[in-house]
C-alpha cells in the first residue's frame, strides 16, 4: 500500500489563475473548486477530494516551480504558506518541490 504520487508541474504558469487552474487539472479537484487560496489549502488537506486512487495518501511533486516564484515571489510564498498548512492538517499528504530542471 503506497501513496499516489502526483507530479504538479508549473512549466508555463505565469500567475496565480494559472496556477489554480493547473492544480485543479493535475489533482482532478472538482467542479467546485473555488480557485483560491483557502479553497487550495481546504482541498489539499481534504482526502475525500484527491484522486480516488489516493486511498492511502498522496506525494505531490512540484516541478519547474522557479520560474513562477521568481515572476511572482508573493503568490510563490503563499502558494508555500498553503502547501505547508495543508500538510500540517493531513497527515497523509506531502508536497515536495523538486530541485533542477529550472527551464
Amino acid at each position: 500500500m503506497t501513496e499516489l504520487v502526483v507530479t504538479l508541474d508549473l512549466d508555463g504558469v505565469a500567475d496565480k489563475p494559472g496556477l489554480m487552474d493547473r492544480c485543479a487539472e493535475t489533482l482532478e479537484l472538482p467542479d467546485w473548486f473555488g480557485r483560491n487560496w483557502d479553497a487550495l489549502a481546504d482541498s489539499l488537506s481534504d482526502p475525500t477530494v484527491w484522486p480516488a486512487d489516493a486511498a492511502h495518501g498522496l506525494l505531490v511533486v512540484v516541478r519547474n516551480w522557479r520560474p513562477y516564484a521568481k515572476a511572482r515571489p508573493e503568490e510563490w510564498e503563499i502558494a508555500q504558506e498553503v502547501f505547508s498548512a495543508a500538510v500540517d492538517r493531513a497527515s497523509s499528504l506531502t508536497v515536495m518541490l523538486a530541485l533542477g530542471g529550472s527551464s
